[in-house]
């Protein structure tokens, strides 16, 4: 049925079991995996060399949170035997990283995961996973806590 999903990751635990279901869902259907960390960018425009240190530094750190997040997205598809491929990226709305990575690499499923806020905690901090439902043509498949 599905035969290329689109595993979304943070490296929270909540994404982590997004991942070992979207995993096991794709050893099931004989599919691959993407999964994909999308990185905010800088979020101070300066002058001088402190803004110049600041964003190496903080690129530095977002890498290294994205390699780390992958790398476990990656070790659960390879325990199970799945093939898997990881692409980082950076956009100022996670959403439309997300959607962008779908369409790119012909995913047909995303599978991600809800923190399931409600109220007042829902609409100040948004939701990632309720603005892909709402652009996506894909189907997309929500894991929740």
């Amino acid at each position: 049925m599905f035969s290329k999903i689109l595993i979304p990751t943070d490296g929270s635990e909540l994404a982590t079991k997004a991942a070992r279901d979207a995993v096991e869902m794709a050893k099931l259907q004989g599919a691959s995996v993407v999964a994909v960390y999308v990185i905010d960018p800088f979020p101070y425009i300066g002058l001088g060399e402190a803004s110049a240190l600041g964003l190496q530094a903080y690129m530095e750190e977002a890498q290294a949170a994205a390699h780390k997040a992958l790398a476990d997205v990656r070790a659960l598809a390879e325990e199970v035997g799945v093939s898997f491929q990881g692409d980082t990226i950076e956009r100022s709305a996670p959403y439309e990283g997300i959607l962008d990575t779908a369409k790119a690499e012909g995913c047909d499923l995303i599978v991600m995961g809800s923190h399931g806020r409600q109220g007042m905690k829902a609409l100040i901090l948004g939701s990632v996973a309720q603005k892909v439902l709402t652009h996506s043509t894909l189907p997309v498949l929500i894991i929740k806590p």
